[in-house]
């Protein structure tokens, strides 16, 4: 009679790491009991990537790690060239976690003759052999179905509500700092159990691209008024609302965002503006010239600690935030 080999079936996680965020990998593998992979990776003259991993990678459960900062499309070859490495090498399953999804705002067209990118880097993110995609506080959640495979898709919010909730006392009004972040300033009052206020604006009809007024619906008077947003790109939206909001008598302006993008004029925006706090989480690095006295940064990772851990051990991501996610 032949001899019959058995193969062991175990499970084996393992965390891995792009360059442009690195603490926050760190801070999840330290939640999880594990750290990330040692990892080979530099750019050659020209600006290609290589990759390659220390550790035999064969049948594990991978969880590819990557911040989509600027510059944004560095990191992101990065990142699928990472994943194509596990494929390659037998990873036998492989999550793809981008804590800011990029390119989400592209998630449409709005004229003829123009992409719809987010919906291109989750096709990339297949092709290069992802499984599974993990993120936080998508642009529009539509972009979930974009991927053809399960997405985990995380809400900053109990993080926020929760810091919030102990730093304030008295009135208080959420407030959506325009028309499209009304049914998430809407998670936020079903949360505090408080009033919902909107900046209308008002746009010149001779002037392109600039807003002429800026209207508050809504009671704010004599009330802390909470801007909350999924980003803080260039923060002009943010700023200007601050200032309606105080114009229509509110005693005191918090800003409360996911990712802190912070591109070209914000932190100065910011420092010089009529916000009093602004309170964000570290779903990207903030460069220590970008960091400021009023910047509060609150860490995502015990989150996707919780939510990685769930994964592998095939529990439920949605009762992380009570079944309603």
């Amino acid at each position: 009679m032949g001899s019959v080999i058995q193969a062991k079936s175990r499970r084996n996680l393992m965390l891995f790491s792009g360059r442009a965020h690195p603490e926050l990998a760190k801070e999840i593998g330290d939640g999880l009991g594990v750290a990330p992979v040692p990892t080979s990776a530099y750019d050659f003259a020209n600006g290609e990537i290589f990759v390659r991993f220390e550790e035999s990678v064969r049948g594990c459960d991978a969880f590819v790690v990557q911040a989509h900062a600027a510059p944004i499309n560095t990191w992101l070859m990065e990142q699928l060239l990472m994943v194509d490495a596990l494929k390659r090498a037998s990873a036998k399953r492989i999550t793809v976690v981008a804590p800011f999804y990029p390119y989400a705002r592209q998630d449409k067209k709005h004229r003829g003759r123009e992409p719809i990118s987010a919906r291109l880097i989750a096709d990339m993110f297949k092709v290069a052999g992802a499984h599974r995609l993990m993120t936080v506080d998508l642009h529009t959640a539509q972009i979930q179905g974009f991927f053809d495979g399960p997405v985990d898709h995380l809400f900053a919010l109990p993080l926020l509500a929760d810091y919030l909730e102990s730093r304030i006392s008295g009135d208080v009004t959420i407030v959506a700092p325009d028309a499209g972040r009304v049914r998430v300033a809407e998670r936020w009052t079903d949360r505090l159990a408080c009033p919902l206020a909107i900046i209308h604006k008002r746009r010149d009809p001779d002037v392109p691209n600039q807003v002429k007024m800026s209207e508050v619906v809504g009671d704010v008077r004599g009330r802390t008024c909470i801007i909350v947003d999924d980003m803080i790109d260039t923060a002009g939206t943010i700023t200007k609302a601050a200032e309606a909001l105080l114009e229509a008598g509110a005693s005191e302006v918090i800003a409360a965002a996911t990712h802190a993008v912070l591109s070209g004029p914000a932190v100065d925006r910011l420092k010089n503006s009529a916000i009093s706090e602004v309170v964000v989480t570290n779903t990207l690095p903030i460069a220590p010239e970008s960091q400021f006295d009023s910047l509060t940064v609150l860490s995502i990772a015990p989150l996707f600690a919780r939510a990685i851990h769930a994964v592998f051990s095939d529990g439920s991501v949605t009762d992380l935030f009570g079944g309603v996610a």
